[in-house]
């Protein structure tokens, strides 16, 4: 077990409220630049948050990481404590799969219209909602 020393705390609200608090030793992210992995004693941060998966190490090394599909949002980071404020964000087991299917359906269909309509608006709202729908997907099948 490590100590407190070389552990971060992370924090994960939506509007909704708080999703996920613990500590860890490493916290894994990917921003808008790319992956950030984030260590005790890292250097202050603050990041804009891709649609993707947030990881998070576990203090047993045994134990799974915990993940959660987040789309969008910033981390901030300060003495050893990692920030995650998101639009929405949803931890592995709470995914409902067939509902990010369906949103992944009705996604793709929304992107055929909009090519066949050529409304670049819309097949850009589309597109944010396949990848969003694909995230959640990718985090509950892991």
């Amino acid at each position: 077990m490590a100590d407190n020393a070389n552990l971060i705390t992370v924090s994960i609200v939506t509007p909704d409220g708080q999703v996920y608090e613990s500590k860890t030793p490493m916290l894994i992210v990917r921003s808008i630049n790319g992956e950030l992995g984030i260590l005790p004693n890292h250097m202050p941060v603050i990041a804009s948050l891709a649609i993707d998966e947030i990881r998070i190490k576990q203090i047993e090394k045994d134990q799974e990481d915990d993940e959660i599909a987040v789309n969008g949002g910033f981390v901030e980071f300060s003495d050893n404590v990692a920030t995650i404020v998101a639009d929405s964000a949803e931890r592995q087991n709470d995914i409902d799969v067939a509902r990010a299917e369906n949103a992944r359906k009705r996604a793709e269909g929304r992107i055929q219209e909009a090519q066949q309509k050529h409304d670049d608006a819309e097949l850009a709202r589309a597109q944010v909602a396949l990848r969003r729908a694909m995230n959640r997907l990718h985090v509950a099948h892991r």
